[in-house]
C-alpha cells in the first residue's frame, strides 16, 4: 500500500497582502540558452518556493510533501497514480495483470494463495554516475525495506505483504505476495536504491543505516539519482539545487537548473514571489485557500492575463494527532468532547469561504470509497461539557477543569512554526476549548523538527495539527494498524504516531486487502469509517484544497490532488515563447 505523506504542511499567511503587486518580469530569465538537446530549448533556471525543508532525502524515511517535491525530478518510484488518479508505470514497462500474463496466483507451502507479479524495468535507466539501474537495485531496496532494524516508514509492506522477490535478469523481477491482494499491481512506495553505493553502508549496520546513508551524508553524490535531474547543491534548511542528469535518456527537461528554496515564514514566502526572488510557489506547499481567495483578486487586478489560478481539491486531510496511549487521551469520550468543542464549520466559513469542508474521518468525499452516513460532531459545547463531566473533569472557579487528583486538563497544541494560517487556527481552537474549560497552550516547532524526532519518535504529549496526503482508495494501514506504531524496538518505523491499537480496525484493514468483491469492499470501507468516527484515532478538522498560481508562461504543471506531486512529471514542464 501507499504511504501517507506528512504533508503538507501548508504555507499560509494571515497578514494582508502588499497593496501593490509587482511581478518580477524576469520570472524565468528568458535569456534563451543554447539548447542542450534539439527537442527542448533550455532555460537557465526555475526557482520554486516552498514552506518546508525535507528532514531527509532518502525515499524510504520521513514521508513529507517537501521531500516528495524535491525527489520528484531526481528519483522515480516503480509505479504511481497520475493526475486522473489511475495507476501507471513510472519506470516499469506495464503494470502486471492476469490479462497480460504478468500476474498469476500461486500456492504457498502452507496451502495459502498468493500472487506472483512480474515487472520489467524500462531500458536506458542510469544513475547519475552512469551506472545502470537494474534489478540489483530493486532487490537491494527490498532488502532494506524488509529488515526490521532499518526503521523504514512502510516496513509492513516489505516485510509482511511480500513473501519474497527474485530477478529473472537485469530488468525483470517478480514480487511474490503473501496474500491474494486486491490492488497488488500498484507499488507506489517502492523505489530502487543504488546498491553500488548504499549496500555496503546498509550491511555494515542496518539499525544506523538511516543516519549513515549517502542521501543524508553526501546528498550531492550523482549516483543517488536517476531522474531527469540530479542534486547539485544542498544547503540544509535553506535550498536544494538541481541540475540536469547527463545520463537521463528520457524526455529532456526544459530548465538547466531548478532551485527549491525553503521559506518557512509564509509572509516571507509571498514577499519573495512578489520581489521575483522565486518564480513559482509550489501549490502543494504554497498559498492556502484562505489567502488565495483574496490573493487571486489582487493578482488579476495587478497582473491580468499573466497567471492561471487553479484550485485543486484533493486527498488532503487536516487533523490533530493525540497520544492515545497516554492519559487523558486514552479516553474515547474525552476525544469526542474535544471534537464537539471545536467550531470547525466557523473555521471553514471564516477562513476558507466554506470551500474546505469539515472532515468526518480520514477518508475524503472525493474518494470513491467515502461513506457519508457516519457519526458527525457538529459544534456542541454543551455535549462536550457533559462528556467532560462524566469523565471526571470538573470545572473550578478559574474556569478550567481538573480531575479528582487536582490535575488540570491541558492539551498542548503544536504545528509548524511560521505557518500563519495554522497558527490562527490553533488560536481559534485554543479559544473554543477554553470556553469548555480546557487549557491549550501553544508550542510550535519548525517543520523539519516537528516531523523529525518529535513525531517519528512520538515525543509529543498533546495535540499536533498537520495533514496527511494519500493516494486514491488507499488503505490507511501505516497510520491505523497496530503494528505500525513507531517505537525504539522497531527503530521508529511506521506512521501510526497516535499509538492507536484496535484489533477490530486491524481486521478491517486486513480484509480490505483481500476481499475484492465490490459489495465486500463497500461494506468494509463503511465499517472502517464508522469505527474511525466513533473512536477518533485523530481529531478530524477539514479536507483541504491546494491553490496553484501558475505563470502562464510555465506550461505542463498538472496538479494531481493526491500524494504524487506535480514535480514527478517535471520533464513535461516548459516555457511558452
Amino acid at each position: 500500500m501507499t504511504n501517507f505523506l506528512i504533508l503538507d504542511l501548508f504555507n499560509a499567511n494571515w497578514m494582508k497582502m502588499a497593496k501593490a503587486f509587482l511581478w518580477a518580469t524576469a520570472i524565468f530569465a528568458l535569456v534563451w540558452a543554447a539548447p542542450a538537446q534539439a527537442e527542448a530549448p533550455a532555460h537557465p533556471e526555475l526557482k520554486i518556493g516552498m514552506s518546508q525543508f525535507p528532514s531527509t532525502l532518502h525515499p524510504f524515511f520521513d514521508d513529507m510533501v517537501a521531500k516528495s517535491l524535491v525527489l520528484g525530478p531526481v528519483l522515480r518510484p516503480i509505479t504511481a497514480h497520475d493526475a486522473d488518479w489511475k495507476p501507471v508505470c513510472m519506470i516499469c514497462t506495464e503494470l502486471p495483470s492476469y490479462e497480460n500474463g504478468r500476474a498469476t496466483k500461486e500456492q504457498h507451502k502452507d496451502g495459502t494463495t498468493g500472487i506472483a507479479a512480474t515487472y520489467t524495468l524500462k531500458d536506458n535507466l542510469f544513475w547519475g554516475d552512469g551506472t545502470p539501474v537494474t534489478t540489483r537495485d530493486v532487490l537491494f531496496a527490498y532488502e532494506v525495506g524488509k529488515d526490521p532494524k532499518s526503521g523504514v516508514g512502510n516496513g509492513e509492506f516489505f516485510s509482511h505483504d511480500i513473501l519474497s522477490m527474485d530477478a529473472k535478469d537485469d530488468r525483470t523481477f517478480t514480487i511474490h505476495f503473501l496474500k491474494d491482494k486486491c490492488d497488488f499491481a500498484s507499488i507506489d512506495d517502492f523505489y530502487p536504491l543504488p546498491a553500488h553505493l548504499e549496500k555496503e553502508i546498509f550491511e555494515k549496520d542496518p539499525s544506523s543505516y538511516k543516519e549513515h546513508s549517502l542521501y543524508d551524508t553526501a546528498p550531492v553524490n550523482p549516483g543517488l539519482y536517476f531522474g531527469p535531474y540530479e542534486i547539485a547543491k544542498f544547503e540544509s534548511g535553506a535550498a536544494v539545487t538541481l541540475e540536469k542528469n547527463s545520463h537521463w535518456k528520457g524526455k529532456p527537461p526544459a530548465f538547466d537548473k531548478v532551485v527549491f528554496r525553503t521559506i518557512e515564514n509564509s509572509a516571507a514566502l509571498q514577499a519573495n514571489l512578489l520581489s521575483g526572488d522565486i518564480d513559482y510557489i509550489a501549490g502543494e506547499l504554497g498559498v492556502t485557500l484562505d489567502e488565495a481567495i483574496s490573493f487571486e483578486k489582487r493578482l488579476k487586478a495587478a497582473k491580468p492575463d499573466q497567471f492561471d489560478v487553479v484550485y485543486k481539491p484533493g486527498l488532503t486531510y487536516e487533523h490533530i494527532d493525540l497520544s492515545l496511549d497516554k492519559k487523558p487521551f486514552d479516553d474515547e469520550k474525552l476525544r469526542q468532547a474535544l471534537l464537539y468543542g471545536i467550531n470547525r464549520q466557523a473555521l471553514n466559513d471564516q477562513l476558507f469561504g466554506g470551500k474546505q469542508p469539515v472532515a468526518a474521518t480520514d477518508i475524503n468525499p472525493l474518494d470513491t470509497v467515502y461513506a457519508a452516513d457516519v457519526k458527525k460532531y457538529d459544534y456542541d459545547p454543551k455535549a462536550a461539557e457533559k462528556l467532560l463531566d462524566a469523565a471526571g473533569w470538573k470545572k473550578h472557579d478559574d474556569g478550567f477543569r481538573y480531575n479528582d487528583k487536582g490535575e488540570k486538563l491541558t492539551v498542548r497544541l503544536s504545528t509548524t512554526a511560521g505557518n500563519n494560517s495554522r497558527e490562527m487556527i490553533e488560536q481559534a481552537i485554543q479559544s473554543d476549548w477554553k470556553k469548555i474549560g480546557i487549557d491549550a497552550p501553544i508550542e510550535n516547532q519548525p517543520a523539519r523538527v516537528l516531523f523529525g524526532d518529535t513525531m517519528r519518535q512520538r515525543k509529543f504529549d498533546g495535540g499536533v495539527m498537520y495533514a496527511w496526503l494519500s493516494a486514491p482508495q488507499d488503505i490507511p494501514k501505516t497510520t491505523l494498524y497496530s503494528t505500525m506504531v513507531p517505537s525504539k524496538d522497531n527503530n521508529w518505523a511506521g506512521q501510526n504516531y497516535t499509538g492507536y491499537k484496535n484489533p477490530k480496525m486491524d481486521k478491517i484493514i486486513d480484509d480490505l486487502d483481500v476481499s475484492c468483491a465490490p459489495a465486500q469492499q463497500k461494506a468494509l470501507w463503511h465499517e472502517l469509517q464508522e469505527t474511525y468516527a466513533e473512536e477518533l484515532p485523530a481529531l478530524p478538522l477539514y479536507y483541504r484544497a491546494d491553490s496553484f498560481f501558475i505563470p502562464r508562461r510555465l506550461k505542463g504543471v498538472v496538479p494531481t490532488g493526491h500524494l504524487n506531486p506535480t514535480t514527478l512529471w517535471i520533464e513535461n514542464w516548459s516555457v511558452a515563447p
